[in-house]
């Protein structure tokens, strides 16, 4: 699985266009396939901060996302409402389903 974190800094004057953007690149990102969760979320500490999370099934799928219209028209979009540098990390997990597995994984420990 890989998740992308992402923090999108926006112009306040722009804001209202933003979450449209985002809104409508959330849904059309939500149907593709290997699509997991494509969710925007507005920073309670400063809302013209748009958070971003991703989760996908594989590295395939998230490039092939990177190919679909709506992505380019995003981007092309996007340069307009950011105020500053957008910040992306991306993680490749691997998630535990087996119930042998969870049994090896170690309990967590409380340090006090």
């Amino acid at each position: 699985m890989i998740i992308v974190h992402g923090i999108i800094p926006l112009r306040a004057d722009t804001r209202d266009q933003a979450l449209a953007m985002a809104r409508r690149m959330a849904e059309a990102t939500q149907t593709e396939p290997g699509c997991i969760a494509y969710e925007f979320y507005v920073g309670l500490g400063d809302p013209n901060r748009l958070l971003l999370f991703q989760e996908w099934e594989s590295m395939e799928a998230l490039m092939a996302h990177f190919e679909t219209p709506h992505m380019d028209e995003f981007m092309r979009e996007l340069p307009h409402v950011v105020a500053g540098e957008i910040q992306t990390r991306r993680f490749a997990v691997q998630t535990v389903d087996d119930e042998r597995e969870t049994s090896a994984v170690a309990p967590p420990r409380v340090i006090h």
